[in-house]
């Protein structure tokens, strides 16, 4: 402990026992005792709550993980993508959704309601 051996030990108890005296000794053995059972409980507290984090960390790296292979999944190639860009920009050459006007009248299609009685 510290590279303190007993007979080191017992040279501070010596001189302890005569700077502070035969009465108050034990007091104050007391009170460092609690005191050294707090700092063990407080830093056994906080290495939990480390090994805590590290487990909540895990946990989110998991998710995303998931996440992204859900994306993945999900998401069509991006050449299936790209493959369907020439349709879009056909449709955007012929004016089908330029102007607001145009959207309106989709828009009315679509649900079956004019705009004014939205």
């Amino acid at each position: 402990m510290f590279g303190i051996g007993m007979p080191e030990m017992i040279l501070i108890m010596a001189i302890a026992l005569i700077v502070i005296g035969p009465k108050k000794l034990p007091d104050l053995a007391k009170s460092l005792g609690k005191a050294f059972g707090e700092f063990k409980k407080a830093t056994s507290e906080l290495k939990e709550s480390f090994d805590v984090n590290d487990n909540l960390n895990k946990v989110k790296h998991s998710f995303r993980e998931m996440n992204d292979d859900v994306k993945g999944a999900l998401l069509p190639d991006s050449k299936e993508v790209s493959g369907k860009m020439p349709d879009l920009e056909q449709n955007n050459a012929a004016g089908e959704s330029g102007t607001t006007e145009n959207r309106k009248e989709k828009s009315d299609r679509i649900t079956g309601i004019p705009d004014e009685r939205r």
